[in-house]
């Protein structure tokens, strides 16, 4: 793996890792407060490099070890990011993006602008993410968010420090308005487990149900699984590789 940096949009720099290969290259997209590299992430890239596949990670602006304070972005910066990572990869092998979470949303938005990219494998996807947050949330809490302009994800002792701007939602509402509205016949895999508590299954088969709705030739596999989002069990992650590596 080679590091690498490149610039976002203010200056700041985006960090992540990389290994160059001949004939595919993957890229994770990271969900909602994680850094590139989890369990996801280091399977892809040690079956990558097994097959001589190019492998790209990395962290957005305001997280993990790339520039920038986490409340000075929100979702239209982090996929201002995607799209930087996936210019100098434009003159390399056909992309399949494997996105987690927020990740996936993001990978299917630029998976619209990108003709490089031919494959989207989505884990979870957390579509229309703080749009969804704002509607489970009590009265009292979203009054106070929109008027203070400043909310934490929940009050876990590993969120409640990282505040989110009410633009957030803003910003969800107005791309989830549009998500449908260009769509590329780019193969998409949907993997979401049965039992996710944090983002439920419903989300997916909410978006399948539209997309096949307004084209029913859309190259799409919802696959609905027992269990969480985690692939914390192994043969959830033996699933997983299968469809990354094309091997089902």
């Amino acid at each position: 793996m080679q590091s690498f940096e490149l610039i976002g949009a203010d200056g700041k720099r985006i960090k992540g890792d990389r290994v160059e290969g001949t004939t595919r290259q993957i890229l994770f997209i990271t969900g909602f407060l994680s850094k590139r590299w989890g369990n996801k992430s280091t399977a892809l890239g040690q079956w990558c490099q097994a097959r001589g596949w190019g492998f790209c990670c990395y962290d957005v602006r305001g997280f993990g070890d790339s520039e920038g304070a986490f409340t000075d972005y929100t979702l239209s910066d982090w996929i201002a990011d995607a799209r930087v990572v996936l210019e100098p990869m434009k003159s390399g092998p056909s992309v399949t993006i494997v996105g987690n979470s927020l990740g996936s949303w993001i990978a299917w938005l630029v998976a619209q602008e990108f003709p490089s990219i031919e494959e989207l494998v989505l884990v979870a996807p957390a579509f229309n993410m703080m749009g969804e947050r704002a509607k489970t949330i009590s009265k009292d809490r979203l009054h106070d968010w929109h008027t203070a302009g400043w909310m934490p994800w929940d009050d876990d002792p590993l969120h409640k420090d990282w505040l989110l701007s009410w633009k957030w939602v803003e910003e969800s509402e107005q791309y989830w308005a549009k998500t449908f509205d260009v769509r590329r016949h780019v193969k998409t895999t949907i993997l979401h487990g049965l039992d996710d508590a944090v983002i439920p299954a419903e989300g997916s088969r909410g978006f399948a149900n539209e997309l096949l709705r307004r084209e029913p030739n859309f190259p799409l596999d919802l696959r609905l699984i027992p269990g969480d989002h985690r692939l914390s069990h192994p043969e959830h992650l033996e699933i997983f590789r299968r469809l990354v590596m094309r091997e089902s």
